[in-house]
């Protein structure tokens, strides 16, 4: 082929397969074609060469996204704004203010183990005496004493993860607890910690009631006097996160109100119209996170509002960063370490596929 037509340059071959609704695939052998068959040329633009060094997940998600951002970051900004992004001047050097400097955001996804916290110092007292008595004799703790002070730091525990815990999460917090401390186990429980869900999830509803009378947005927002008339109902209309939100409707900055988050808003919108800085657009974002979810989750904007409102959420490298602000999670850096695991098994089962139809 190369000699016959005179091609430069690396390429593959591409055939059409008549099983396969005229498609064309890679052609791997000369076996594979037939009389008057139709063959097409595709030439190969050389990739850069990358060089990848594997770490553990956990512990470089945040350094790796950072890294994957900036690098594509102008691109991105020339697909979304091409009429500024002559002037786009952001600096790569200065580190992005991240999600671990606001304290009111939570940082954790729900644990694979429950840690079980430490309570009060005499519980703890009780607690160790108790154990051992467990361990020597079998003798089950009367705990009702110390029953405040434990549900209380669970709850307090609960909540840094979850506003609303699953059935399926009060049995891992039960369950945790009567295995760090088995003299708590209920002896008339069919698991030994049936009790302790039920009163776990009594204490979370009267947790979350005490912290929305302190202003919890997250909790406020599904306040009888916050609702609609027709949604007055207090199980009507609850907004909770779903599976992947751990930051669901996060309070503002310490220090800050909604008159002063509009005003960083106002600052954004002018920088992204002005000079399209990376570095303070990503400061600012992080900022305002708070008032953009109040946006969305309480007042529920139409898409066309929020574009206006928030531009620069349409980034590809801010929706990058806005979905770890909500799931804590590294979007493209979980997509590409997904795609890796199952490449192997996708291209299988093509191949499989492939081999059975000529078959038949």
């Amino acid at each position: 082929m190369r000699k016959t037509f005179g091609l430069n340059g690396n390429f593959t071959l591409h055939y059409k397969d008549a099983d396969f609704g005229e498609e064309y695939f890679s052609l791997t052998s000369t076996s594979e074609i037939k009389d008057k068959d139709t063959i097409k040329v595709i030439h190969i633009v050389e990739p850069p060469t990358l060089t990848l060094t594997f770490t553990d997940v956990e512990s470089s998600i945040k350094s790796a996204s950072k890294t994957c951002i900036q690098t594509s970051v102008h691109t991105s900004v020339t697909d979304i704004y091409p009429s500024i992004s002559s002037s786009y001047s952001g600096s790569q050097d200065t580190p992005i203010l991240s999600l671990s400097e606001h304290k009111t955001q939570r940082s954790q996804r729900w644990p694979s183990e429950f840690p079980v916290p430490r309570f009060a110092y005499d519980t703890e007292l009780v607690l160790a005496a108790a154990s051992e008595a467990f361990k020597k004799d079998g003798i089950q703790l009367n705990f009702t004493p110390i029953l405040p002070d434990i549900l209380e730091k669970l709850a307090e525990t609960i909540f840094q993860y979850v506003a609303y815990p699953t059935s399926a999460q009060l049995s891992d917090v039960a369950e945790a607890l009567i295995q760090k401390y088995p003299c708590l186990k209920e002896p008339g429980s069919y698991n030994g910690c049936y009790g302790w869900r039920q009163r776990l999830k009594y204490k979370m509803g009267n947790y979350r009631a005490k912290l929305r009378g302190l202003g919890c947005p997250e909790l406020d927002v599904n306040s009888v006097k916050k609702k609609r008339a027709h949604e007055k109902a207090p199980a009507k209309n609850i907004k909770k996160p779903r599976k992947a939100e751990v930051n669901f409707l996060p309070p503002h900055p310490q220090g800050e109100t909604e008159e002063s988050l509009e005003r960083e808003r106002v600052e954004l919108l002018n920088e992204v119209k002005r000079d399209m800085n990376y570095q303070i657009i990503s400061e600012k974002m992080a900022k305002t996170f708070s008032i953009r979810r109040q946006e969305i989750v309480s007042q529920a904007i139409p898409v066309n509002d929020l574009k206006y409102r928030w531009p620069a959420l349409f980034n590809a490298a801010q929706i990058n960063e806005e979905f770890e602000r909500i799931t804590t999670v590294n979007l493209e850096t979980t997509f590409m370490a997904k795609l890796d695991q199952y490449s192997p098994k996708i291209m299988s089962l093509v191949f499989s596929r492939g081999r059975s139809s000529k078959m038949s």
